[in-house]
């Protein structure tokens, strides 16, 4: 199989590289960031596109997602120490084909990349999304205006307990521990 590695860290690039060729695997290039990536991957049309998550000048998904648009149907898997549902879905939406940990052992990347060609590797799909009532999108709305409880109270006719409720079943079925991770969470999986 034909590689190209994609990560901004020398050190990490070079022992992925080492370990992958000695497993049989031919790096035809590598890159230290993701537009650098891009251009490399459509000039050797690798078998597999290995890119970080988060690189300079272009992260992993924004380099997946432009590959796709351009054609590129081999494979592309993300290698992160992230492991954000959100980032998993919007990986999963940009095409990526696998979504794996910086902590595989390299042997265990050799095996999956192989299954991954062969189709024995389950393809990256995004987690379930979470669905919200009608209600909810309308508080999840009044809290992204910047409102505090009592005003989203006001606004929507109800009582600050129960725009507390809505909040807590908000923050449950977005993953959040605040109105902060709340916003992002709803923004990254384009509840907002």
């Amino acid at each position: 199989m034909r590689l190209l590695i994609a990560d901004d860290h020398p050190l990490f690039r070079l022992g992925l590289r080492a370990a992958l060729e000695q497993a049989g695997f031919e790096v035809v290039a590598e890159a230290n960031n993701g537009l650098q990536a891009l251009e490399l991957a459509l000039k050797h049309l690798p078998d597999a596109l290995l890119l970080d998550l988060k690189m300079p000048e272009l992260d992993g998904i924004a380099a997946t997602r432009k590959l796709r648009e351009r054609g590129f149907e081999q494979i592309i898997a993300l290698l992160t120490t992230f492991t954000e549902p959100a980032l998993i879905h919007e990986a999963a939406r940009a095409g990526a084909d696998a979504y794996w940990s910086k902590e595989v052992p390299p042997e265990a990347l050799a095996v999956r990349l192989l299954r991954l060609k062969e189709g024995k590797e389950p393809r990256l799909t995004p987690p379930p999304m979470p669905s919200l009532t009608p209600r909810e999108a309308e508080v999840l709305a009044q809290l992204a205006t910047g409102l505090s409880t009592k005003e989203i109270a006001r606004n929507l006719s109800l009582s600050p307990e129960t725009v507390k409720d809505y909040l807590d079943r908000l923050y449950a079925k977005l993953e959040a521990r605040n109105r902060v991770e709340a916003l992002e969470r709803a923004r990254s999986l384009g509840f907002l």
